[in-house]
């Protein structure tokens, strides 16, 4: 049957090209790669009857780690799951975005306080290589494989179908097209899909950088490279015994917020304005256009003999940017060992500014992610990479059938060409954009490694696709506190220190009480009823207490800013000015329900990066980790909703009074060993300096 057929397609089948067409496309080099477009857009035709019907109780769009964990939750409670991923990998992050490199704080990593199903992603990575960092890399304790990522996470989510009797249907190459709404336009009823394959005599899959191809994946017709299957999911059909009110949930996991987008609900992008919830923000008002920057990896392998490097014609127009950045970070040996990912063998160990590292050998391979190198970072209304709703209604997108993804595909040309040259300027550059001349020096000893049985699996040898560090946010619904809609805040979880003469300076007088106040932890009242002076409160030393807490997160503020001028690469450009006010060390926060379950749609839910954060907090709510307990609670809360015929916004519209409901869901994922809060956390602890 088709549809087994589909759902077992975990990789293409590269026995169905020939011999000679394999060698060819493996031997592509950097010299040689030409990102030029293979198509034009063509005017998107109306749909014909989908080729088949696929019913499932949970849609999670999005393969990254947060919808691999919502499976993985949804599966272990014994639900059919489909899964869909644009590339053919499942764990984003870690395997189709390359960034292999797990991002953890000490103290979490240490007592290992993490989702039951990320502890068990780290064992199995552990028990692939006989260890967990076999990449000896030193920003992280596990730096490994992409290739490697997919078939463990893969394999991970056939053992939960199997422990919870649940049903995995996975759809790899595949996007949403369109939604179906119920006569309320509250209910997603069904969703139309494109899965696509190479075409008859077609190179395969991955031979083409993202930008070629993603608009051809988006229309329904056929092409030159691509056959497409329309596959319509919806929800099983109801039983006598068993009717639902909402029959299925649709998770939105992907990496910009697409569904999101498609589904017109209220989301923002970009810099908010900045209040006494945000008062580091760089702007006084929003700024839809400047997200964070975004990342195509590759790979690169040391050799014992120098190799033989051609400048790629475009180099000149992004050399200017290339930076090691800061001096204590100029040195090759320390930026290659920095995320590198496979080491058969160890060097000796060395030390340069300050961090210990061990040297490269030959046969060792790094992972490539770094901010003055291929980070690319758009920050203006010509050359953002996430369409906002102006523009995407502008471009027809939000139109029936018009739908093409959301992103700027001119952006995504780009980064990939300044990642190609990056790779360029670290083996044979030699200028400095902020440290100056006589800093960079070349490192001919290194390859790059490209081809399908290469790191990040394509001819092209650049990651499938971006690693997005931020895309579309939804705005949760109004509740007791956030009448504008909820929404995690800048001060929810910084360590910043608010006393400092700039909060002062840059805030109005009201602006700073306020700001104070809402950090008054047990002194609140008092300090709105005014019988503490302002510079008698007590800052709270931890992060805000949701009572709806459904999942856990660490990780610092961390931004990589966009840039000011367009394009990004222009020589003498600067990062947008006070982006960086904000970032700083985080008190370990929590997962809110309320931040997951968008407004207009009761059958939605959001997993990952694009759940109600603001601007800055979102800088520290987009790590692995995280995206795995986001995704635990979205797939722990569709599951309980349909077992309890109850839609999840119902579990929290009552607060502050609690849900006896909510309460039990909490109960279920603390039990399933999925924290929904950090240990000792409540209003009376405010020792929270251990937890680096």
């Amino acid at each position: 049957m088709a549809t087994s057929r589909i759902w077992l397609n975990v990789r293409q089948d590269k026995n169905s090209v020939s011999q000679p067409m394999k060698q060819a496309l493996v031997s592509i080099t950097l010299s040689v790669i030409s990102l030029t477009s293979l198509t034009p857009i063509a005017l998107t035709a109306p749909p014909r009857t989908p080729d088949e019907t696929v019913d499932c109780e949970v849609l999670v769009v999005g393969g990254g780690l947060a919808g691999a964990a919502t499976a993985y939750e949804g599966l272990l409670a014994g639900r059919t799951v489909c899964l869909t991923e644009i590339t053919d990998w499942v764990g984003g992050q870690i395997s189709s975005q390359g960034t292999s490199a797990l991002d953890e704080r000490p103290t979490q990593r240490s007592r290992l306080f993490y989702s039951r199903g990320y502890l068990e992603l780290r064992e199995r990575i552990k028990r692939k290589y006989g260890e967990l960092n076999p990449g000896d890399c030193w920003v992280s304790e596990s730096c490994f494989l992409p290739k490697d990522a997919h078939n463990i996470l893969y394999d991970m989510l056939k053992d939960a179908a199997k422990r919870g009797k649940g049903t995995l249907k996975w759809f790899p190459s595949t996007v949403i097209k369109e939604l179906s709404y119920n006569t309320n336009g509250n209910v997603i009823e069904s969703a139309i899909a494109i899965q696509h394959k190479p075409a008859k005599n077609a190179p395969p899959l991955n031979t083409f950088p993202l930008s070629q191809t993603i608009e051809d994946w988006y229309q329904y017709q056929n092409s030159r490279y691509f056959d497409k299957t329309l596959i319509r999911f919806t929800p099983p059909l109801p039983t006598p015994h068993s009717p639902l009110p909402i029959p299925w949930y649709v998770i939105d996991a992907t990496e910009t917020g697409e569904i999101i987008a498609l589904a017109d609900v209220p989301y923002r992008l970009g810099i908010d304005p900045r209040s006494h919830l945000e008062p580091s923000s760089s702007s006084t008002t929003n700024d839809p256009y400047c997200t964070q920057g975004f990342t195509y990896t590759f790979a690169m392998e040391a050799t014992k003999e120098p190799q033989t490097h051609q400048m790629p014609a475009f180099y000149p127009e992004y050399e200017p940017y290339y930076s090691y950045e800061l001096p204590r970070l100029a040195d090759f040996g320390l930026v290659f060992t920095y995320r590198r990912i496979w080491s058969p063998k160890n060097g000796e160990t060395t030390k340069f500014g300050g961090i210990t590292f061990t040297v490269p050998t030959p046969g060792d391979i790094s992972m490539q992610n770094w901010t003055w190198g291929n980070d690319y970072r758009p920050g203006t209304s010509q050359d953002n990479l996430v369409y906002t709703r102006d523009q995407l209604q502008g471009m027809g997108q939000l139109s029936p059938g018009g739908w093409m993804g959301g992103l700027r595909t001119e952006s995504l040309y780009k980064a990939e060409e300044k990642a190609l040259g990056y790779f360029y300027w670290l083996v044979a550059g030699t200028t400095d954009s902020q440290l100056g001349d006589n800093v960079k020096k070349p490192n001919p000893n290194n390859r790059y490694l490209s081809g399908l049985e290469s790191p990040m699996g394509t001819v092209h040898g650049l990651s499938k696709y971006p690693y997005m560090r931020e895309g579309r946010r939804i705005i949760g619904r109004p509740s007791f506190g956030y009448p504008e809609g909820f929404t995690i805040w800048e001060i929810d979880m910084s360590r910043r220190d608010y006393r400092d003469n700039y909060y002062q300076q840059t805030l109005s007088p009201e602006m700073y009480r306020s700001l104070l106040i809402a950090l008054a932890g047990r002194e609140t009242i008092s300090a709105i009823e005014g019988t503490i002076p302002l510079e008698q409160i007590k800052r709270r030393t931890r992060s805000t207490i949701y009572p709806d807490s459904i999942g856990i997160g660490h990780y610092a503020i961390d931004f990589h800013p966009c840039m000011t001028l367009t394009p990004p690469e222009t020589p003498g450009n600067t990062e947008r000015e006070g982006e960086r006010q904000g970032a700083g060390q985080a008190y370990p926060f929590q997962i809110p329900l309320r931040a997951i379950i968008p407004q207009k749609i009761d059958n939605m839910l959001v997993a990952g990066k694009s759940i109600a954060t603001s601007h800055i907090a979102a800088a520290a709510y987009r790590v692995h980790s995280f995206e795995w307990s986001s995704g635990a609670g979205a797939g722990t809360t569709a599951a309980f909703a349909l077992e309890k015929g109850i839609a999840p916004y119902q579990l929290v519209e009552g607060l502050p009074p609690h849900d006896p409901q909510l309460q039990v869901l909490r109960q279920r994922l603390e039990k399933n060993n999925n924290p929904t809060a950090f240990p000792d956390t409540s209003i009376f602890n405010e020792d929270w300096e251990a937890w680096k």
